[in-house]
């Protein structure tokens, strides 16, 4: 209500278009941008004074706990090496449906008693400074020992326990996922997960394709993938696999337990993609899986054993 009893609307009191011009002009001119950002880029005292290394390549630091030198390269070849079957692999994890990215890559806090929280608190990383592995997605070392570590995850060859745990084999005792991927590293035993529908569902989360090659996993058999995470697996050299229309793990009797080989998979290296491979089991359950290779681009990456190294012969030999 106006001095003069009346009612006061928004139009009433609102600038013109001319009068917000007015105010613009009379307030901001090219003076201050010029001064303001004459010298954006040279930073503040405290910019400055940061020690900045010189050359033509990136100085890894080997104390750092945020970014370290990944390993997808390591004793790569100019050339790619011919793919082979897969032959005695142990189940890592057994899964059931709709397991997301966050379920394999989670991006929230790190655990103290986790295998990433002792690895910090082994580099005298405080506690409070834990971060999460969101922050820390520049260190391999964090992000391999958080793949499957959402502690809501349910792994069916440890019933009852949620977490990142599982059964090494090679001992029969249960212990951590991470742990028991690198016990199966050194014994040079591959590894394979099981796992339902929608297997890889949610956000496009790169570390959970990362992290599960890292871990030493190298095909995975579901009953549906969310598309971007079975091209992700491609990426980082891991088999996507399907199981026959209508059948699961549960179907086909398989409990994790069992020892896997997966034969076909040699046919890409004569630049055919098989429609399907045979998984035999030491149990005799036996069953073609489909391949989940769905294009000539992927087939090439999987060939060279993931995008990055297929991009790098690339440049390589360009």
């Amino acid at each position: 209500i106006g001095s003069d009893g009346k009612e006061v609307y928004l139009r009433d009191i609102w600038p013109s278009n001319a009068e917000i011009q007015d105010v613009i002009s009379s307030a901001i001119g090219a003076t201050g941008f010029s001064t303001a950002y004459s010298d954006v880029f040279a930073g503040d005292e405290r910019w400055q004074s940061l020690p900045t290394p010189t050359g033509d390549t990136f100085e890894w630091d080997a104390e750092s706990t945020y970014v370290r030198k990944p390993p997808y390269f390591d004793g790569m070849e100019r050339e790619p090496k011919p793919v082979r079957d897969i032959v005695g692999a142990r189940v890592l994890a057994k899964l059931g449906d709709s397991v997301t990215t966050d379920h394999i890559s989670p991006a929230g806090a790190i655990k103290p008693d986790s295998p990433a929280g002792r690895y910090l608190a082994e580099r005298g990383v405080p506690r409070h400074e834990f971060n999460s592995y969101g922050s820390r997605r520049g260190n391999h070392e964090v992000m391999i020992r958080g793949t499957f570590a959402n502690i809501r995850l349910r792994n069916q060859l440890v019933p009852g326990v949620e977490g990142g745990y599982t059964i090494n084999f090679l001992t029969g005792e249960q212990t951590t996922i991470y742990d028991a991927a690198m016990a199966y590293q050194e014994a040079g035993v591959p590894l394979v997960v099981l796992a339902g529908t929608e297997y890889g569902s949610g956000s496009s989360r790169d570390w959970a394709a990362k992290g599960t090659a890292l871990l030493g996993v190298k095909a995975v058999i579901a009953e549906s993938f969310e598309r971007i995470h079975r091209s992700n697996l491609i990426g980082m050299g891991v088999l996507p696999l399907q199981f026959p229309k209508g059948q699961n793990a549960d179907s086909l009797g398989l409990t994790g337990t069992e020892t896997f080989s997966i034969t076909g998979i040699e046919e890409l290296n004569q630049g055919r993609t098989p429609r399907t491979v045979r998984v035999s089991t030491d149990t005799g359950v036996e069953f073609d899986a489909i391949v989940r290779i769905d294009t000539p681009g992927e087939a090439d990456y999987y060939r060279h054993g993931g995008i990055l190294q297929y991009v790098l012969r690339k440049m390589l030999n360009s």
